[in-house]
């Protein structure tokens, strides 16, 4: 296994074996941790790709071994607090060795149909890039109102071209190690993919509010960040005329500045967006969401608090207030009369 810190050169870790004549020319790369629930449905989609990188991160359930046996490749990933994170060191350190790179997270699905679409466009030299349309499936059910569909990400690009922004939010504790809600930036041009990924995690509620808690602490930092007016040097960028991504990103400023958002983002999943259509799961889904959301304000409540840092340890400690003990008085003594 190959790690930030190992000398293992890059020929000895790549199969000998050359690709599979009857496969697509994609490499995969999977982030990973502890993910032994979806790994498994997570990699039997995968089985058209030529090449599947899994990049773990010290998983202590079964996923290396579900991983390997499924013919990945497992890289160990160290973090060290610092950019660049899993994704991105991945994309700069593995020896991919198609010029085609796949993103999957391990709670997602790559349909056959979607594989015989990227099979075709790959073939296409005036694109380096290409967005997935993704299928949120929650509690079993496809979320598709709400604004949760459509929803791109651009996920399949020449692998020497595509990296992710950076967002300065690497000096946030307990984000993880993997890039969040980041976008992956292609100089060239890029395209959208007809057929969709799907993205279900098999696992419960309780990893669901574990994760958007490590995640609200990512988006405080964003918001912090696009309220003190910080630039979009390194990132997709935010415009009205831009692409999906880029006008999310627009709105998303005007968004940060606007009151009550667990309410609003409420009103606006169920009812405005029409996220009641989705029955039980969608009412659900958007409580979660308003939840989310104050979660997000809170944290960055902190923030601005302590001008742009969570409140740990590192922060200049405050004087204890003193308790000032008195003396009890002293009763007076009666006077004698003589």
């Amino acid at each position: 296994m190959l790690t930030p810190s190992s000398s293992v050169s890059v020929p000895d870790l790549a199969l000998n074996l050359g690709p599979d004549p009857a496969s697509v020319p994609v490499s995969v790369l999977i982030p990973a941790k502890n993910e032994e629930k979806n790994l498994p449905d997570c990699l039997a989609s995968l089985l058209p790709a030529d090449e599947i990188f899994v990049v773990d991160s010290q998983s202590c359930d079964r996923s290396i071994a579900i991983a390997e046996a499924a013919g990945a490749q497992v890289v160990q990933f160290h973090f060290n607090g610092h950019w660049p994170k899993k994704k991105n060191w991945a994309l700069d350190n593995l020896p991919f060795r198609n010029e085609w790179v796949l993103i999957v997270d391990c709670d997602e699905r790559i349909p056959p149909e979607l594989w015989q679409e990227i099979s075709q466009v790959i073939q296409n030299p005036d694109f380096d890039g290409y967005y997935l349309n993704r299928r949120v499936f929650f509690l079993g059910t496809w979320i598709r109102h709400g604004g949760k569909y459509p929803d791109w990400n651009l996920r399949l690009f020449r692998h020497r071209q595509g990296r992710y922004e950076d967002l300065q939010t690497g000096d946030i504790p307990n984000t993880g190690d993997n890039e969040v809600h980041e976008h992956v930036i292609v100089p060239g041009a890029v395209g959208y993919l007809k057929n969709d990924m799907i993205h279900e995690d098999f696992r419960d509620l309780f990893h669901w509010l574990e994760r958007h808690n490590r995640y609200s602490n990512w988006e405080a930092r964003v918001y912090y960040n696009l309220l003190t007016g910080m630039g979009d040097e390194g990132t997709i960028g935010a415009s009205l005329w831009g692409n999906a991504v880029q006008r999310k990103r627009f709105l998303k400023k005007i968004w940060v500045r606007l009151p009550f958002k667990p309410w609003l983002r409420f009103i606006l999943f169920y009812i405005l967006q029409l996220g009641f259509l989705d029955g039980r799961a969608g009412y659900i889904y958007g409580r979660l969401l308003s939840q989310y959301e104050y979660q997000i304000g809170v944290k960055l409540y902190e923030l601005r608090h302590f001008k742009g840092h969570l409140n740990f340890k590192d922060q200049p400690a405050q004087p204890s207030p003193q308790l000032e003990l008195k003396s009890p008085q002293t009763a007076p003594q009666p006077q004698k009369h003589g």
